[in-house]
């Protein structure tokens, strides 16, 4: 039958951040590659990866993600990584123009929304986002709970 069987890791999301799908809403969403060093990535596959806090900005015509927490590699010695330190995002120039007007509208800011692994390439999924009023946040969360309500059968 087959000798060779593809073993294959479910694709997942190695970090989601939760907090900005309740702070912010999300106008429009954008794939990016992120330049990382090896012992980056090995700490990103064994998870405690946080994009908590952490946002997208452009500086000189390129785009940064700062203030993503990847943990430090334990077996990573001296060529080690700092866990705070900013990352450059690959995208194309246009997409940074774009981005960049975008971000200074009022209120709009780019914030990582998840990082994720798609054909062997670590990506990271960013957003144009602007913040929630609270009542906002408290409509999201009542039509939330009226929506489960309604798929148990209440």
């Amino acid at each position: 039958m087959a000798d060779k069987q593809k073993k294959t890791k479910p694709l997942g999301d190695f970090a989601v951040n939760r907090k900005a799908w309740h702070d912010y809403e999300i106008l429009q969403k954008l794939e990016c590659g992120i330049v990382l060093t090896g012992t980056e990535v090995k700490a990103i596959r064994n998870g405690g990866v946080s994009l908590a806090g952490s946002y997208a900005s452009v500086l000189s015509n390129e785009l940064y993600a700062v203030e993503i927490h990847i943990p430090v590699y334990e077996f990573g010695n001296r060529f080690n990584h700092e866990p705070k330190r900013k990352r450059k995002l690959l995208v194309h120039q246009k997409e940074i123009l774009s981005l960049k007007m975008k971000s200074e509208a009022k209120g709009c800011t780019l914030i990582p929304l998840r990082l994720y692994l798609k054909k062997g390439k670590i990506k990271l999924e960013i957003g144009v986002c602007r913040g929630k009023a609270l009542h906002d946040k408290r409509e999201t969360l009542k039509k939330k709970a009226l929506k489960r309500d309604m798929e148990r059968g209440f």
